[in-house]
């Protein structure tokens, strides 16, 4: 991935996150992160021109990031439920590092904002859903999985169960260990609809 986000764009995205991890996007204001990261507001502008274009930074930031990891899993030669198995630890493994990018998963607040920020938001959950309905219908002519069900019924219950599990993880404040809890759940959801 062709990273262009410098460095202090990246500490600013980090504090947005926390910000609207904590305070929701009500508290996701100029003087509130200038407070965060502990410089002015003006020094803030010169990386951004507003709250909506640091939202959308992070939410890019995150599609870039996810897509670089999850592509690399999604062309391995493994069994489909290995791979929907080996992504979703991927992601696991990435929000036990970066709990301040779970605001993007839940979307709590966001889709209100704005339309840019509506859009890269659901750049984010069409890309995962088309990825997984690509690997479930691998699965299904491999008879790895049930038939029986659709292709796009299968993926919103397995990415319902995602997000149930990361919603439980920001409630408990992240104290579950999403890893193991994590993959278990979801290995559970995915064994439900093999063959």
């Amino acid at each position: 991935m062709i990273d262009t986000t410098s460095k202090r764009q990246q500490e600013i995205i980090e504090s947005a996150g926390k910000l609207l991890m904590g305070k929701g996007i009500k508290g996701l204001t100029t003087k509130n992160l200038a407070q965060e990261m502990n410089f002015s507001e003006s020094a803030l502008y010169r990386h951004f021109n507003n709250k909506e274009d640091i939202v959308i930074l992070l939410l890019d930031y995150l599609a870039n990031n996810m897509k670089e990891r999850l592509e690399k899993i999604a062309v391995k030669n493994s069994t489909s439920e290995e791979k929907l198995l080996q992504l979703f630890e991927s992601q696991f493994q990435f929000f036990s590092q970066n709990p301040h990018f779970v605001v993007a998963i839940l979307s709590e607040g966001l889709f209100d904002e704005s339309e840019k920020i509506n859009n890269s938001i659901l750049k984010i959950i069409n890309y995962k859903m088309q990825l997984i309905a690509t690997i479930i219908e691998t699965g299904k002519q491999n008879n790895e999985f049930t038939n029986e069900i659709s292709t796009q019924d299968i993926v919103h219950i397995i990415i319902g169960s995602f997000r149930m599990m990361m919603l439980k993880w920001k409630f408990s404040k992240f104290e579950i260990n999403l890893k193991s809890e994590g993959n278990k759940i979801m290995n559970t959801t995915i064994k439900l609809m093999t063959t």
